[in-house]
């Protein structure tokens, strides 16, 4: 579907791109606006009630009866500061920071006109690395006013993952707190770009990230100086009226369907890709999961835990705020069970979002009854299947009984279904839901023929939300967008008569700790690095609290030994920790297919009963 993106001038799409772009945009909407003639089709109604026509094979669409944003996220904000000046837009527990919507508004116009005093120009690339702080999310909305691409990084990521995201898109400038746990930015930083101490703020050069200019430092700790660094309040306060007027003038000249956020995924080869996401697929999907929610008809503040890197936090949490009016509240820099509960208190939240992992931590605190949570009654939980039994105490302990399931991908914005807040409880932690509005799904066999419902294939997604594509790397787009516009999402799945969902497995052998995705493969080629390792192969194992572990079987060089400390202390500093391996298990064969493939399913079992998981 996408051309190839590039690096090179100042479009981040050809035109040729662009007018494919427009065109399957087209044909989607004119598959929204009547019956797909193809005899197995059905329309399904986003709605508890099922359609009375059941499906007979693996596809449907979802209908809403609200229109499309047709706005940027900048022109999104200015019309609700316009009716909600007055209201917190965000409140930052750990820090102690709060701000209404109209003093949201000003810091975010003060830091894009900074951005655009320091020559920043449409399409420039800015990366974020740091927590959930307040100054991660005025740049998310400044460099969309600006018409910046916003780069998500990490901030688990260590020093070659750092560098890696920084090289692949040419960031031009990288704002980051100054530490967060046990990783020194700053530090980490100097040791990619050894000139930054000697370096003029806004004029830095080093060889192996080129296109890095400018380090803009987020600081907790005001006491410390970092040489070569602008502080994130020097960059507000360096834009003047010139720039304030060009902002201005920004606003009407940038288009919903520019590029504006590129979030990394990890990948089968082992490198990391840059998904592109619009202003417009962004937006919208903020707009639908906030109705299911019902946002618009009633006041809510969230309780926000889930990172802002990731789209669950950034697209359903703090662009929420933008969409409805909504109030972000922040817990604390990084998860924490009780720090969650006492912003619940007192803020006052109505709404929370977490992985499953996140809702037992805070289930099992154990001052949860000493806790007022009364103000809960809807939120999201995504990121791996929910046991019923944590389900209905989410209802119960948390007052949750609106409580509902996302799934989605960081290629779809992210999200593609939910449950519905009446939804039964069985429903809500045996599927993922059904599709979202404005969306097509169906489930595929290996010759992409749509299945009889109840059939396993693999699940495709087509609509607005669909990423522009991975940037500089037209074949990994192409691998996963066809040239109808569908999106394959390489996991298993099944489709009821109703249009219910269950993911039932992933093709690419996807292990998911704690709502993170971990590839096996990346794992895998880090450790290869290990002198003494001649073969691994790495696999998910099943885990009570995070919902998978990873586990690493590995095969020695001949004549070497090693014990799991040494391996998992090579790995510290070098990988983010969710990836080092807490399972390892040293072999000297692995199961093989008669074709030589590594039958990983054989060792999952086998680990599973040596290890009594």
């Amino acid at each position: 579907m996408m051309a190839a993106i590039s690096t090179r001038g100042p479009g981040i799409l050809n035109s040729a791109a662009k007018c494919n772009h427009l065109r399957f945009y087209f044909q989607w909407m004119q598959r929204f606006s009547k019956p797909v003639s193809c005899g197995f089709c059905r329309r399904v109604r986003y709605s508890s009630t099922s359609s009375h026509e059941k499906l007979q094979f693996s596809y449907c669409q979802g209908i809403s009866s609200k229109p499309f944003i047709g706005e940027t996220i900048g022109q999104r904000l200015d019309k609700t500061v316009e009716k909600f000046p007055d209201r917190e837009a965000y409140v930052c527990c750990e820090d102690n920071k709060r701000a209404t919507f109209a003093e949201f508004q000003g810091e975010v116009d003060r830091l894009a006109a900074g951005l655009l005093a320091m020559g920043f120009k449409k399409g420039d690339r800015v990366g974020i690395w740091g927590p959930n702080m307040r100054e991660w999310v005025i740049t998310q909305f400044a460099t969309a006013k600006a018409g910046l691409i916003l780069v998500n990084i990490n901030p688990a990521y260590q020093t070659p993952e750092v560098e890696y995201a920084l090289k692949k898109v040419g960031c031009k400038a990288i704002i980051m707190a100054d530490s967060f746990k046990t990783q020194d930015y700053y530090n980490m930083l100097t040791h990619i770009v050894h000139e930054l101490p000697q370096s003029k703020p806004g004029n830095l050069f080093n060889n192996r990230v080129p296109d890095l200019k400018l380090v803009v430092m987020a600081c907790k700790d005001h006491q410390r100086t970092f040489s070569g660094t602008m502080s994130f309040q020097e960059l507000m306060e360096s834009g003047g009226t010139e720039e304030r007027r060009k902002l201005v003038e920004l606003q009407n000249e940038l288009q919903c369907d520019d590029p504006i956020n590129i979030q990394f995924t990890s990948g089968t080869t082992g490198n990391p890709k840059g998904a592109i996401l619009s202003h417009h697929s962004i937006l919208n999907n903020s707009y639908y999961v906030g109705e299911v929610l019902e946002y618009e008809n009633q006041y809510s503040r969230i309780c926000i835990p889930v990172p802002l890197y990731h789209c669950f936090g950034m697209v359903l949490g703090s662009l929420m705020s933008a969409t409805y009016g909504t109030t972000s509240v922040y817990p604390s820099r990084g998860f924490d069970a009780g720090a969650v509960l006492t912003a619940i208190q007192q803020e006052k939240c109505n709404s929370l979002y977490g992985t499953p992992t996140m809702f037992i931590d805070v289930l099992n605190h154990p001052a949860l009854e000493k806790f007022d949570v009364s103000s809960l009654r809807t939120g999201i939980m995504a990121g791996s299947p929910c046991p019923i039994e944590v389900m209905k105490q989410i209802i119960t302990k948390l007052h949750m009984p609106q409580v509902t399931i996302c799934y989605g991908l960081t290629e779809t914005s992210p999200v593609t279904t939910q449950t519905l807040m009446d939804d039964p409880i069985d429903l809500r932690v045996s599927t993922i839901g059904r599709v979202h509005p404005n969306n097509e799904v169906k489930i595929v066999d290996s010759d992409d023929r749509v299945v009889p419902v109840n059939s396993a294939g693999e699940i495709c997604f087509r609509g607005y939300n669909v990423m522009l594509g991975y940037w500089d790397d037209k074949e990994k787009t192409d691998a996963c967008i066809d040239p109808s516009g569908w999106f394959h999402s390489g996991d298993l799945a099944t489709m009821d008569e109703n249009g219910y969902i269950k993911v039932i497995g992933r093709i690419k052998d996807l292990i998911i700790r704690g709502g993170e995705n971990i590839y096996p493969t990346e794992v895998e080629q880090f450790l290869y690095t290990h002198p003494k390792i001649q073969d691994v192969q790495v696999i998910g194992v099943p885990d009570p609290r995070l919902g998978e572990e990873v586990c690493a079987w590995i095969k020695l060089h001949a004549g070497e030994t090693a014990t799991p400390e040494e391996i998992k202390e090579f790995c510290k500093g070098q990988i983010s920790h969710f990836k080092i391996p807490r399972y390892i298990k040293f072999a000297d064969e692995f199961p093989l297919t008669v074709t030589g493939k590594v039958k990983k399913f054989v060792m999952r079992e086998r680990t599973k009963e040596e290890l009594n998981l």
